[in-house]
């Protein structure tokens, strides 16, 4: 198996543990007789990210990833909701819906797999054009990406369980 290959079933088990709190979502919600963007949208203050952002922000980042970082020449499919979601953006209370959260993950996703898979373990050592004032390589890039997303399904998951956290202390 490519080194690429590998860090790809590296990502098809972090977007599990992804997915797995969006069911954890949706069952709190409907255990609670609550909308999911009650959830979705809890954040633990002003201006800290929301559930929701975590999660679109994991998405969005893919895209970019997809294309303007790996493959300038391509268009996403989501780039209205870049300026949203993207590194240095604000969270706002306009909160997707889990359907859509779940849809743009996906799609976003198989947009990034169709670019890296363009690449070759030949090219592991180069730097893509998008990251040479980092100096990152496309191994470091496909390092990042796994990283990303833990990352952000990690502040997502420890959201959720400050959500239920406060939740308790309510009852």
């Amino acid at each position: 198996m490519s080194i690429i290959e590998t860090h790809i079933e590296s990502y098809d088990f972090n977007r599990g543990r992804t997915l797995t709190l969006l069911d954890q979502i949706e069952k709190g919600a409907s255990e609670l007789q609550q909308d999911t963007s009650q959830i979705l949208g809890w954040r633990c203050s002003q201006g800290r990210a929301h559930i929701a952002w975590q999660l679109t922000h994991i998405a969005v980042t893919e895209e970019l990833f997809a294309t303007e970082r790996l493959a300038p020449e391509k268009s996403g499919k989501w780039t209205s909701l870049w300026p949203r979601f993207r590194n240095g953006s604000v969270p706002d209370d306009d909160i997707p819906t889990i359907d859509l959260i779940r849809q743009v993950l996906a799609e976003s996703r198989r947009a990034l797999l169709t670019t890296l898979r363009e690449y070759s373990d030949e090219q592991l050592d180069e730097i893509p054009p998008a990251f040479s004032q980092r100096g990152w390589t496309l191994r470091t890039v496909l390092s990042v990406i796994g990283w990303h997303e833990a990352h952000h399904q990690g502040q997502a998951h420890l959201t959720l369980n400050l959500y239920r956290c406060q939740r308790a202390k309510v009852k």
